[in-house]
């Protein structure tokens, strides 16, 4: 009986808490999981005017062998695992090397404003980032191109020459991300024991061999960890990034699934399709989500439950 009265006083007490989180759940619930019945698309010769729980044609896993014939699909997933690889390397090494530096960097207000300066571009949209950077890396007028032309190097069309649009996205997105990533190998570098630092400098090791010895050890299992996790993303390109950059020109080494998914069902109104290329990469996705979390588990001891 007391423990029972213990678990309702618990109750009551947290009850601010779980109504608070209601709206979020509510949501989530709505557009996460109850979007899910959509899925049954992927399986029909859907016709929208029949309504999605209408008399569908049932077809089984036809549309799943059309979309595997199609003859650019392969290209689709060769350009999202690219450069959704390069993003998410770059996304580990970029954001350590600029947490290291900016922890030797002593004069506080000098390290406030270098944190506010990158963090910026992570608070604003794909929307608006595009429109800048349309204009700065405009061939004719735009800054980057003038500037490389003061070095006489000819005008770069980034987002319109097929082998530089990917360098291009890549680039563009660790400008975007890499301050606020940055916070979570701050954050590690604040639990390094300053005393390891100390030992060290009476032991006579300079500011390289500290970091390599002491630093590097230290920040060592948050970076297998962010690398670790970074494998759910595999399939995830960068959709908004992308599709506000991006044109016909460089469709075949800058059209992602997501972006591919968009023209079949939005554009084309090819509603099975795109569904079944979408649920594919779902089921993917959701493999890569596990083994990430194994790994997680077995590398650095992270769980979720």
């Amino acid at each position: 009986m007391f423990a029972s009265l213990k678990r309702k006083d618990k109750l009551l007490r947290e009850l601010p808490l779980y109504v608070m989180l209601l709206p979020a759940v509510v949501l989530v619930a709505i557009f996460s999981y109850g979007s899910m019945a959509g899925v049954i698309i992927a399986f029909q010769k859907f016709i929208p005017a029949k309504g999605l729980f209408g008399p569908q044609q049932w077809v089984g896993f036809h549309n799943f062998s059309t979309l595997f014939s199609m003859p650019n699909i392969g290209l689709v997933i060769r350009n999202t695992v690219f450069i959704a690889l390069c993003k998410m390397i770059a996304g580990i090494v970029v954001p350590v090397v600029f947490a290291l530096l900016l922890n030797e960097v002593r004069h506080i207000l000098t390290k406030r404003i270098f944190q506010t300066l990158v963090y910026l571009p992570h608070f604003l949209s794909w929307v608006i980032l595009s429109g800048i950077l349309i204009n700065l890396l405009s061939p004719n007028e735009g800054f980057v191109n003038i500037i490389l032309g003061k070095f006489g190097i000819e005008p770069v069309f980034f987002l319109g020459d097929p082998h530089v649009f990917p360098a291009t996205m890549v680039l563009t997105d660790i400008w975007k991300t890499f301050g606020f990533g940055s916070v979570i190998y701050l954050a590690a570098l604040t639990g390094i024991d300053p005393a390891l630092y100390e030992a060290a400098v009476i032991d006579g090791a300079n500011r390289w061999q500290q970091t390599r010895h002491i630093t590097l050890p230290g920040i060592s299992s948050m970076v297998v960890l962010m690398t670790v996790l970074g494998l759910a993303n595999i399939l995830n390109g960068g959709f908004d990034q992308i599709y506000n950059m991006y044109s016909p020109v460089v469709y075949s080494t800058g059209d992602i699934l997501d972006t591919f998914v968009f023209r079949l069902g939005i554009e084309q109104a090819q509603y099975a399709l795109s569904t079944a290329a979408g649920l594919f990469k779902s089921a993917v996705s959701l493999i890569f989500i596990v083994v990430s979390y194994y790994l997680a588990d077995k590398l650095t001891g992270y769980r979720v439950f």
